[in-house]
């Protein structure tokens, strides 16, 4: 075998190294069906909402909010903190709904896509997810949620294939 030959094939497993190495890890059962709201209100959405659950370890940082204005019909400016590697860190970002209950979201150039999965009937509590299983949030009004309104957010995270027991609070 050539050195060329050598380094097609070196190039081509980088490659597929790669692609797996960005693969989502996921936070959902791939296998488990996924449905968004389809009677999801945009107009509604608009807001602040406090982060009272998530997936992964996004609450690790305490306290975390996002504002979401609407800025026209299906769009949204959204404005608020994420955790990062070195803590809580402020973002700013563009949302467009694509959908019932579909919502794409770019961020510093990257798109992600947020599934609304469960809005309660005055939109004071809200769980988003992405498909992929990147992440799964329970959002609410109010940086407290109600017992009843917390159980309902995880039986949604159940039936669209999250482990609710895997939620951590801030």
């Amino acid at each position: 075998m050539s050195l060329r030959s050598h380094l097609i094939g070196l190039c081509a497993a980088l490659a597929l190294a790669g692609c797996e190495a960005g693969a989502p890890t996921g936070n959902r059962n791939a296998a488990a069906p996924i449905s968004s709201a389809v009677a999801f209100e945009p107009a509604r959405f608009g807001d602040v909402w406090q982060l009272a659950a998530s997936l992964g370890d996004e609450a690790r940082c305490g306290p975390l909010a996002e504002t979401w204005v609407l800025s026209g019909p299906g769009r949204y400016d959204v404005t608020g903190t994420y955790c990062g590697p070195m803590g809580a860190r402020a973002f700013a970002a563009s949302a467009t709904v694509t959908g019932p209950g579909r919502i794409t979201r770019s961020v510093a150039g990257r798109r992600e896509e947020l599934w609304v999965l469960w809005v309660d009937a005055d939109y004071r509590v809200a769980v988003i997810g992405t498909p992929s299983g990147a992440f799964a949030r329970v959002l609410s009004r109010t940086p407290t949620v109600r017992p009843d309104l917390l159980e309902a957010a995880r039986r949604v995270l159940a039936f669209n294939g999250y482990d609710p027991a895997a939620l951590v609070t801030p």
